[in-house]
């Protein structure tokens, strides 16, 4: 019986702490880090993206981070090819491979055995989807993917329009339901252990509004300047992510300050309340409140012990 390479994930909503978290068990495990962030792998998006900076790494060894231009296309088929090829070339060292992350679908591509279609890209099929979601709207765009693939729109919220527009994609592309061709295979690909970071509501929704006036205070509006003076428009997908496109509304004339403020704090309280509802569906996630414990060091031993056991299986 072939032997199982080691996983540890830690998952969770935004502003839990992942990644300090992270840094921590994997010094204390020998292990290296493989993020699970669909926005950090964009390079030049930093505060926004709560990037963790070479000093916040502590000399932890971390993958999938700054690997493509904020206009390059990218999904989640490619990302799971390379964070697998970085998961066994850890463990091939040796080490604990740790996947640290809040992007639900790329951690669910990773843990099990999902097949993603890959159609190739179409600049041109893009573009004039995205061109229809303007001029007909994201409602509209979500209509015709129910009409088309009920089963994968039963899984995409309406608003999230990039999901919408790439199922589109692929079912113009390949004349399949992306439903069909996203199956998830028997069997466990990896010795797993998994750990989900949660805490009170309220306190949540707290980190998340000192998190984004962190955010505003370290330079996020000069980020997203800096990024549409590059040529970075609104109307990418990277520039769809939280943070950059309330910025980029107010640098653009078309919200206040205050308002675009508003709107970011609002999206990340929702964003982390359907992160909660997505992981919350796995049983295999034993789940950690950040509260009762006094230091990272304290919540990364609880993390520690019983993972370490698990890895001694292997």
């Amino acid at each position: 019986m072939d032997i199982l390479p080691p996983l540890l994930a830690i998952v969770g909503p935004t502003a839990t702490g992942k990644t300090a978290v992270g840094v921590e068990v994997a010094k204390q495990l020998n292990g290296e880090v493989v993020s699970a962030d669909s926005m950090l792998v964009y390079r030049y998006m930093d505060i926004g993206t709560a990037k963790p900076s070479l000093e916040e790494r502590q000399g932890v060894p971390h993958y999938m981070i700054d690997i493509v231009d904020p206009d390059e296309p990218y999904s989640v088929a490619l990302y799971q090819e390379q964070a697998e090829r970085h998961i066994l070339e850890i463990a091939g060292r040796g080490k604990i491979p740790l996947l640290v992350g809040g992007t639900g679908l790329y951690v669910r591509a990773v843990i099990d055995r999902y097949d993603f279609p890959r159609p190739g890209f179409d600049a041109e099929l893009r573009r004039r989807l995205e061109e229809e979601a303007k001029s007909l709207g994201g409602d509209q765009m979500y209509r015709r993917l129910c009409a088309v693939d009920p089963a994968a729109a039963r899984k995409i919220h309406p608003h999230n329009l990039k999901r919408v527009i790439r199922a589109l994609e692929v079912y113009y592309l390949t004349g399949q339901p992306v439903s069909r061709q996203q199956n998830k295979k028997a069997g466990p690909k990896y010795n797993l252990a998994v750990f989900g970071l949660t805490m009170e509501r309220a306190l949540l929704y707290r980190r998340i509004e000192e998190r984004v006036e962190k955010m505003l205070a370290a330079g996020l509006v000069e980020e997203v300047r800096r990024l549409l003076a590059r040529g970075y428009g609104p109307d990418l997908i990277s520039m769809q992510g939280l943070g950059y496109k309330e910025i980029a509304q107010y640098l653009l004339g078309k919200l206040t300050l205050s308002e675009a403020i508003y709107l970011l704090k609002r999206n990340t309280r929702r964003f982390a309340k359907r992160q909660m509802t997505w992981f919350g569906r796995d049983p295999r996630i034993r789940w950690l409140d950040v509260a009762r414990f006094p230091a990272v060091k304290d919540l990364a031993r609880e993390i520690v012990q019983p993972a370490a056991g698990v890895f001694k299986k292997m």
